[in-house]
């Protein structure tokens, strides 16, 4: 069997066992990431799987409002970055 390469919101609200309506909220908050198509339908790739994980996650654990969910993933997303710099900065020959 072969994976689509994408998911519609049906197949995706499906896979993630979020509402339809929750999974557009999100999007609209900037927390996850669809395309439209020419119907104005969304999109998503097998990679937003991993950011609604970590926005369920951040829900779960922090007990956080979606604003704040986003805020966070900001920061942890600068966090990462900084540390991947740091890691090349630090390597023998530099």
């Amino acid at each position: 069997m072969v994976r689509a390469p994408r998911l519609s919101l049906e197949e995706f609200a499906v896979v993630t066992g979020l509402h339809p309506d929750l999974i557009r909220r999100l999007v609209a908050l900037g927390l996850i990431d669809a395309r439209r198509d020419s119907a104005g339908e969304l999109w998503f790739s097998r990679s937003q799987l991993d950011a609604v994980a970590r926005v369920q996650r951040l829900r779960a654990g922090f007990a956080l409002n979606y604003a704040a969910i986003g805020l966070v993933t900001d920061l942890l997303d600068r966090i990462a970055v900084l540390e991947a710099a740091l890691r090349g900065a630090r390597r023998p020959g530099r």
